[in-house]
């Protein structure tokens, strides 16, 4: 128990704060709602699932000799922002959330494969708490982290899913749904501007 409360307590942060994915699911639960939202939950915590297992279970040790794989994906990630943001812009254009067109499971899972922040967030999980995992749970310690941060994520970005669909719902002005896109379409491409020029590629001089 004091083992989850400090990992509780250092990850929830991370999960919660409103990076690209939890941006994309408020816009998702604005636009159409929770339930045409689930496909898109489920490519993204798939994904994360899947990469706390590899990183978990040795990819850490790969990347880490190849540190410039996590700053390219991030430029490519970036560039998946853009596309996204330009998406919901053009969905100011619908009048129903009935009409507007919901991201699937494809979608979460390439915004996932291609959020470097993701990646980072469970190398730090596993560089904090993989040794202490593993002397209270021994050979199951780290697949424990992974069940707890699955949990975790997929409770979040319900509540994300959730709240953008309650703040859609607090108007019927269709005006007020547009604006609404154009904020968070603003909102990622600021954090995709801020992922193109945070990359240690222009430091290091390769480009």
């Amino acid at each position: 128990m004091s083992l989850f409360i400090i990992w509780f307590s250092a990850m929830f942060p991370l999960v919660f704060s409103p990076g690209p994915a939890n941006i994309v699911f408020a816009a998702s639960g604005a636009n159409v709602g929770v339930r045409r939202s689930l496909g898109l939950l489920a490519g993204v915590d798939v994904v994360y699932i899947l990469k706390s297992l590899l990183v978990g279970y040795g990819l850490g040790k790969v990347v880490e000799s190849h540190p410039m794989a996590l700053n390219i994906m991030q430029l490519i990630g970036a560039i998946y922002l853009i596309y996204l943001a330009t998406k919901f812009f053009a969905a100011t254009k619908n009048i129903s959330a009935n009409d507007s067109k919901k991201l699937g499971f494809i979608d979460g899972a390439l915004l996932q494969i291609l959020n470097s922040k993701g990646w980072v967030l469970v190398f730090i999980m596993f560089t904090l708490f993989s040794e202490q995992a593993n002397d209270t749970f021994g050979a199951l310690g780290n697949l424990i982290l992974v069940l707890w941060l699955a949990i975790l994520n997929i409770s979040v970005h319900l509540v994300w899913i959730k709240a953008g669909d309650l703040l859609a719902r607090v108007s019927n002005n269709p005006n007020y749904n547009k604006w609404l896109n154009r904020f968070y379409g603003g909102c990622l491409y600021l954090v995709a501007v801020w992922l193109i020029f945070d990359n240690e590629i222009w430091r290091g001089g390769l480009i």
